[in-house]
C-alpha cells in the first residue's frame, strides 16, 4: 500500500471534502428482513441494529417486490434454469422465460420488439452509443438521468453535437433541432419520462410534435427515445407510464426497468424489430453481458400479468389516492415540493447539510428517507426525495406527516 500513498492522501482528501459540503453518502443501511404489513399498518425493514422503520425510499410503488407470487414464479424458475444463465445470449444465456418476457414486454407497449438487459443503466448506455454516428446531432434534456448522460459520453460525440435544453423547454428543444439543420444526417431527442429527483415528467406528445415536424429535414431522420423507469408501473390508467399519459406510444425507443413498480430486476428497451435487431448486434452492453436470470424473467411476467389485471388496476388506483393524500398533507404543515401527481415527492430543503439533518431526524423517528445533494440534484435543490407506495396504509402517511412537521421545527 505505501506506493499508492500519494493516491490515497488524494483519495482522502476529496472524501474529506465531500464530507465538509454534506455530500458524504457514507455507510449504507443494511436491511436484514422485512416485517408483514399487520392491516393498520404496511410493511416495515428491519435493519442490523434491530430498528424498524418505514420504508419511504423505496422504489417500489405496487409493493410487488415481496409479492409471494413472484417469489414463486422465481423459485421454479430457477429450479428449471439455474440461479444464473451461465452465458451471454448469444451464445447460451437466452432461455426461454427471457424471449417470453420480451414477448410480453414488445406487447405491453404496443411495439414490435422487446430485449432485455441486466438493468435500465445498461439499456440506455446500451442503445444510445451505437445510434450515435459522426452524421448524428442528439439532444438531451438538461435534468436526465445519469445513464443517458453516461451514455452521451461513452459515445465519444463532440460537443458542437451534443446539445442539451432547458428542462422540458420546448422552444429550447426547437431551437437545437434547428441548430442541427444541414448539419446533421441523424438527430436522436431523447428524455426521462418521469424525472427520478422531481416526480415531474416530460411533455411527450409535444416532443413528437416537433419531431415529426422537422423529421422530413434530416436524410435519416429523428429518432425520439424516452427513458421511463419512474413510470411504468405507476404511472397512467393502466401503468403504461408517460406514453400513456401523454398519448406518446409513438416514441420511437421505450427504455425502463423491471426493478421499479415491477418489484424484480433488469432492464429493457422496446422498439421496432429493426431497431432491436440492430440493438442486439451492436450494443456491447447487450453482447458482452449475461442477462438477468430465468427467475427474474419468470417473476417479471408475473408482475406484468398482475399489473394488466384488475388487481393492478386497484393497485394504481391505491397509489394515487396515496400520492394525492400526502402532498395535500405535506402542503398543509408549510412543506416545499414540486407539484405533480407521480408518487416520487420531493422535499425542498435547499441546503446539503440541512437536508442530511432532516433525513437523519426522520430516521429516529422510524421514517426513512434519503437526503439528496448535488450532483444528485442541482446546487441548491438539495431534497428529501419521498416515495409513496400502494402498500403504506393512511396511518403510515399520517405517522410520516407529523414527523417531517416535528423533525422540521427541530431544524428552525
Amino acid at each position: 500500500m505505501v506506493m499508492y500513498s500519494g493516491l490515497i492522501k488524494a483519495i482522502d482528501e476529496e472524501l474529506e471534502a465531500l464530507k465538509a459540503e454534506g455530500r458524504l453518502k457514507g455507510e449504507e443501511k443494511v436491511i436484514v428482513g422485512i416485517k408483514s404489513p399487520d392491516g393498520e399498518h404496511g410493511p416495515r425493514i428491519v435493519l442490523d441494529n434491530g430498528k424498524e422503520l418505514i420504508n419511504f425510499a423505496s422504489n417500489s410503488y405496487l409493493g410487488l417486490s415481496g409479492d409471494p407470487r413472484l417469489i414463486q414464479a422465481e423459485h421454479e424458475n430457477s429450479l428449471k434454469y439455474g440461479v444464473g444463465p451461465g452465458a451471454v445470449r448469444f451464445i447460451s444465456g437466452t432461455q426461454e422465460p427471457h424471449v417470453k418476457l420480451e414477448q410480453r414486454l414488445a406487447g405491453f407497449f404496443r411495439k414490435e420488439a422487446a430485449m432485455i438487459f441486466s438493468s435500465a443503466y445498461a439499456a440506455n448506455c446500451g442503445i444510445i452509443a451505437p445510434l450515435i454516428t459522426p452524421d448524428t446531432f442528439i439532444i438531451s434534456d438538461e435534468l436526465n438521468h445519469n445513464s443517458i448522460i453516461n451514455a452521451i459520453r461513452l459515445s465519444g460525440i463532440t460537443r458542437e453535437r451534443k446539445k442539451i435544453f432547458p428542462h422540458c423547454d420546448m422552444g429550447g428543444l426547437e431551437e437545437c433541432i434547428k441548430e442541427a439543420l444541414g448539419k446533421a444526417k441523424r438527430v436522436i431527442i431523447v428524455s426521462d419520462g418521469v424525472f427520478s429527483m422531481r416526480g415531474d415528467y416530460a411533455p411527450l406528445d409535444k416532443i413528437l410534435e416537433l419531431s415529426r415536424n422537422y423529421n422530413d429535414s434530416f436524410e435519416e431522420g429523428i429518432i425520439t427515445i424516452v427513458d421511463d423507469s419512474h413510470g411504468i408501473g405507476a404511472f397512467g390508467e393502466t401503468g403504461r407510464g408517460v406514453v400513456e399519459i401523454c398519448n406518446a406510444w409513438d416514441v420511437d425507443v421505450i427504455t425502463g426497468t423491471l426493478g421499479k413498480a415491477l418489484g424484480v430486476d433488469g432492464g429493457f428497451v422496446v422498439a421496432d424489430k429493426r431497431l432491436v435487431d440492430y440493438f442486439r448486434e451492436k450494443s456491447p452492453f447487450y453482447v458482452y453481458s449475461n442477462p438477468i436470470s430465468a427467475g427474474i424473467a419468470g417473476a417479471s411476467i408475473v408482475a406484468l400479468d398482475i399489473l394488466d389485471s384488475p388487481e393492478g388496476i386497484e393497485l394504481l388506483k391505491r397509489l394515487g389516492e396515496n400520492t394525492e393524500y400526502f402532498r395535500k398533507r405535506l402542503g398543509e404543515i408549510g412543506l416545499k415540493t414540486i407539484d405533480g401527481i407521480h408518487p416520487i415527492v420531493p422535499v425542498i430543503i435547499g441546503d446539503p447539510i440541512k437536508a442530511k439533518m432532516l433525513a437523519e431526524k426522520l430516521f429516529e423517528r422510524g421514517i426513512y428517507v434519503v437526503a439528496l445533494t448535488f450532483p444528485v440534484v442541482p446546487r441548491g435543490q438539495d431534497t428529501i426525495r419521498v416515495q409513496i407506495s400502494a402498500s403504506h396504509t393512511k396511518k403510515d402517511l399520517d405517522f410520516a406527516i407529523e414527523s417531517f412537521r416535528n423533525a422540521s421545527r427541530e431544524l428552525k
